[in-house]
């Protein structure tokens, strides 16, 4: 039996049905958690810190673990960690698998950690929002 990412309006749901639900462009709680909790260890933190750093061109996994001085393996579980909280994408260029940090993910997380902001005194905030160096 074939699974399919959408349910058809009427279909009673099934255990062979995987609804799909887009959460594009909306930070629950939930997703906020994952991406903290996978920023809150030192190497993963400086991991995402040096993938900003390198901007859309990124960095491959060895490269990382060199310039962080850490084994590969031990390398490869940080950045998956990082990668299943959704703050880091991968991509496969030949032997190698480039890691980015995930800047539209990152922007999300911001303006959910801010939504509500200063009592919503716009004033207040431009001193945070002038100190980004973008």
């Amino acid at each position: 039996m074939k699974k399919t990412l959408f349910r058809v309006p009427g279909d009673a749901p099934t255990l062979d049905w995987v609804i799909y639900i887009d959460y594009s462009r909306y930070m629950d709680t939930l997703t906020a958690v994952d991406a903290l909790e996978a920023l809150a260890h030192e190497t993963r933190l400086s991991v995402f810190r040096l993938l900003v750093q390198a901007g859309s061109a990124g960095l491959a996994a060895g490269d990382i673990a060199e310039s962080l001085g850490a084994r590969q393996n031990t390398m490869s579980s940080h950045l998956a960690k990082l990668h299943r909280a959704g703050i880091v994408t991968s991509q496969r260029d030949g032997r190698n698998i480039i890691y980015r940090a995930d800047f539209e993910a990152v922007s999300g997380l911001i303006l959910y950690l801010m939504e509500d902001c200063c009592g919503r005194s716009a004033e207040l905030c431009e001193p945070i929002a002038a100190s980004m160096n973008c």
